[in-house]
């Protein structure tokens, strides 16, 4: 472990430091808040014209395209397999997924009068976390780097699975060849494909030559800054009227509370996981709605305003609620 590991430990266990002892969630609220003040930065250097909304645009893209791969495909391809996926995880992660899902969906149908497209897509607001970008640099200092496996089978759910499902339901019926597209962005999706090849490597063993994994691990340690900078632009753009706050509020409960509730409920009493799995779907499913959504809801022209104000919102109120998530979770840890 290095000392900066160390230190982030001690921060969220709540152990003892020079000038007295943190309380437990008080560690969480030190850990978990300067992570989402990057995203602030990001958001108010927009905001106030520091940088433009195109340089925010070219550092997601260097996070998304490089750093977030490399960090990856090394966490991955350094644990066997085994110790990376779980298939029962991944189940029960994916069931929370899309129970959340459809439930929102349906709601938004029966009972407030929306059209499929639209209520589809507040339905993938609801479901799809940050899992991509908030996901390593709040759960690896927490759970280590183990915490690669669920994070990468969290990102295929919401990723993959859901991006397909979405774009089915918002397109328009005469629209061919969505599921095509879909499929075929996704297969080139460099995120997912360095999970597939990380995996690949740590099934067969096979060690990365240590300049390799050094270069990785250079490039990796950038995903965090670069990628919570980007999400915080992109934020940053986003506009949010009065009138789409009651909306946000409900999907905002239902993505930081029912979502983490179902994930707890599938994980630990349904299929009764180890307490790291559960940890660390529960952790996930608490993380703030993916700018991804938007972008979906953008591209097919449903529900997009909707959609930005609960990507904004949640992630305001993640903030907080991310830090009490995970304290609930783990707890005061006694030292040795």
């Amino acid at each position: 472990m290095s000392l900066a590991q160390g230190c982030i430990l001690r921060a969220v266990l709540g152990k003892p430091a020079r000038r007295g002892k943190l309380p437990p969630v008080l560690g969480f609220l030190a850990l978990c808040l300067p992570i989402f003040a990057v995203v602030g930065l990001g958001f108010l250097a927009v905001r106030r014209g520091v940088i433009t909304p195109a340089v925010t645009d070219a550092v997601g893209v260097f996070a998304f395209n490089f750093a977030l791969p490399a960090m990856l495909l090394r966490l991955m391809a350094s644990q066997p397999l085994a110790e990376n996926f779980e298939i029962r995880f991944f189940a029960g992660y994916l069931a929370a997924c899309l129970v959340v899902f459809f439930a929102i969906m349906a709601a938004a149908m029966l009972l407030g009068g929306r059209r499929r497209g639209q209520a589809s897509a507040l339905g993938a607001g609801a479901a799809m976390g940050n899992v991509g970008y908030l996901g390593p640099p709040l759960l690896l200092p927490l759970l280590g780097e183990r915490s690669a496996g669920p994070i990468a089978m969290s990102i295929m759910s919401e990723v993959a699975i859901v991006i397909a499902l979405g774009s089915v339901l918002m397109a328009p019926i005469q629209e061919r060849g969505v599921l095509g597209r879909v499929a075929l962005s996704l297969l080139k999706n460099p995120i997912l494909l360095s999970i597939a090849l990380g995996a690949l490597l740590g099934a067969w063993q096979v060690p990365i030559p240590i300049p390799v994994e050094r270069f990785l691990a250079f490039l990796g340690n950038a995903a965090g800054p670069t990628a919570l900078f980007a999400l915080g632009g992109t934020l940053g753009q986003l506009k949010v009227g009065r009138r789409l706050a009651a909306t946000a509020s409900i999907i905002t409960i239902a993505k930081l509370g029912l979502y983490p509730a179902l994930a707890w409920l599938f994980l630990d009493q349904v299929l009764h996981l180890e307490l790291f799995w559960v940890q660390a779907g529960v952790m996930l499913a608490a993380m703030p709605t993916a700018a991804n959504a938007f972008v979906l809801a953008q591209r097919f022209h449903t529900g997009a305003d909707e959609v930005s104000a609960v990507v904004l919102l949640t992630t305001l109120v993640a903030a907080v609620a991310f830090p009490m998530t995970g304290w609930l979770l783990m707890g005061p840890v006694p030292g040795p």
